[in-house]
């Protein structure tokens, strides 16, 4: 990772952890030279305030661009731009095929002029997670997965050799193959560092974990403590090439947290109420963090939820500080002991280590939630971030049911016969019922809830009705594990919830045919 030459402000210092040195950029020399209330921003600024200290180049970043972040005024109409540098890129196979083609293309140019293809090479670590493609053309049968896998390697079979070729080929580029997982879920159980290290001319430079993503849904991984969110194909190259996203300094709006949810909600039901009153707000290109006692009983996957909806809420991020909770977190999910370790030591170090004890950061604007507060609730018809409270959930759907048909009267049926009965559809009738989306099969609580609701429904001897395209795609393998483990598994796939792929399916589009009778 390339640092600036220019330290103005004398931040460049050193962090021992154990017995490793780090260098790193100190948030609180820029008090020491007079900066003050650097420890009261709001911690995602923070972040990008430590990016711009460690490029200091006085061309795209300047001692003024660094003051004026420093001085940040939540109140004032914010109309600097400053260069952003992300530690990494991360990408699935859709929006990702291109910029590899890209640089495959600037090889072959290099090699027409003479010069070493070799050297053409992300300047910053790219991951590219395949799992967009997988379609549910198989399912309700134990053999769906190993179907649909099948199909999806000889509809891909072009691409997914192309990019063999390219992680094999390029530095700093790793490809996350089919049959894995969805690329925001692997970027929080695996991917995501909290705290980067980097090696170079004799020194271990450590510095926050930031990522820009080829994907509207990469701030999930906010909920680890790391600043990221989607941006388009072009800036996505640029950053992967060393160069910055040129961004007006950010509005932050606050959203403090206390309670505990109740019993019998999930973080589902949080963060429709939370994207129905940051929509309301109106959060459009703004940052919103996370604060306040009641994030300590929220896990990671609660947070990760709530930071994956930012599109539907319309901000930039949805960002929880790092804190005990995600350390728990980095342990659970295996990552390096020594590099645990440095996130404490690090976040600490830097003064943005949350405790339930912080005081609070100064905000251009605050909302609050009491968690106890919360209801189940349902989202649509059309928009997932159309909250529906449970308990109106079959007035909502009659009001609604006329507004989505394109003619014809509500009570109107057809017959079809399937599988040798006949059965009567009619307009609302559903026909795919579908466990899948990062936005809740990362969530364990969402999914064990899922697997007792099916172990309480097979043990009253319901069933499932033969019109339903049902359908388990998680997000990561880490999902089956526990369903299996917690024996949840054999009661889903009873009520036709087999396991068809790994990857988006129906969330993108990808839920395949209907059976011939339904569809016709």
């Amino acid at each position: 990772m390339a640092q600036g030459k220019l330290n103005s402000f004398g931040a460049a210092g050193t962090l021992k952890v154990g017995k490793q040195s780090y260098k790193i950029y100190r948030l609180d020399r820029l008090e020491k030279a007079g900066l003050k209330g650097v420890s009261r921003l709001p911690v995602s600024l923070r972040i990008l305030l430590e990016n711009l200290l460690r490029h200091e180049d006085g061309r795209l970043v300047t001692k003024q661009d660094i003051q004026a972040l420093a001085g940040w005024k939540p109140k004032a109409k914010q109309e600097r731009e400053i260069a952003f540098m992300p530690a990494r890129v991360l990408t699935q196979d859709l929006t990702g095929v291109p910029a590899i083609v890209d640089l495959a293309v600037m090889r072959e140019a290099m090699k027409r002029l003479g010069g070493d293809p070799k050297k053409i090479n992300p300047l910053a670590p790219v991951d590219l997670v395949i799992d967009h493609s997988v379609q549910v053309d198989h399912f309700g049968s134990p053999e769906a997965f190993h179907l649909n896998s099948q199909i999806e390697y000889e509809r891909n079979v072009e691409r997914y050799a192309f990019l063999r070729w390219g992680q094999k080929a390029f530095s700093n580029f790793r490809v996350v193959p089919p049959d894995t997982g969805i690329c925001h879920q692997v970027n929080l159980e695996y991917l995501g560092q909290v705290v980067f290290r980097a090696k170079g001319n004799g020194e271990t430079l450590a510095y926050p974990d930031t990522v820009v993503g080829m994907d509207s849904h990469t701030p999930m991984i906010n909920g680890l403590g790391v600043v990221g969110w989607g941006v388009g194909g072009i800036e996505a190259e640029a950053a992967l090439l060393g160069q910055p996203i040129i961004m007006l300094i950010p509005d932050v709006i606050g959203f403090k947290l206390h309670g505990k949810l109740p019993e019998g909600t999930t973080s589902t039901d949080l963060v429709l109420t939370v994207t129905q009153m940051l929509r309301k707000k109106g959060v459009v290109e703004k940052f919103v963090e996370f604060y306040g006692a009641g994030l300590s009983s929220l896990s990671i996957a609660d947070r990760a939820t709530i930071g994956n909806m930012s599109p539907e809420n319309g901000s930039t991020i949805g960002y929880f500080p790092v804190d005990e909770e995600t350390l728990r977190y980095l342990q659970l999910t295996g990552r390096d002991p020594e590099l645990i370790k440095l996130v404490e030591a690090y976040c600490k170090e830097q003064g943005i280590f949350r405790t339930d004890a912080s005081p609070d950061p100064v905000f251009t604007d605050t909302l609050e939630l009491d968690l106890a507060t919360v209801e189940p609730s349902l989202a649509g018809p059309r928009r997932p971030q159309d909250r529906v409270p449970l308990t109106k959930a079959k007035s909502a759907f009659q009001e609604a049911l006329p507004t989505l048909m394109k003619g014809g009267t509500p009570d109107k049926t057809v017959s079809v016969k399937l599988n040798g009965d006949r059965a009567t559809l009619g307009h609302g009738t559903v026909v795919i019922s579908a466990i899948t989306s990062c936005t809740n099969t990362s969530n364990p609580s969402v999914l064990m809830a899922a697997g007792l609701l099916a172990k309480k429904a097979v043990g009253k001897g319901l069933k499932t009705k033969p019109w339903v395209k049902t359908s388990l795609a998680p997000g990561s393998k880490v999902v089956t594990d526990y369903l299996k483990e917690s024996g949840l598994l054999p009661h889903l796939e009873k009520l036709g919830f087999y396991l068809v792929g790994y990857g988006c399916t129906t969330c993108l589009g990808n839920s395949g045919p209907l059976p011939e009778p339904i569809s016709a």
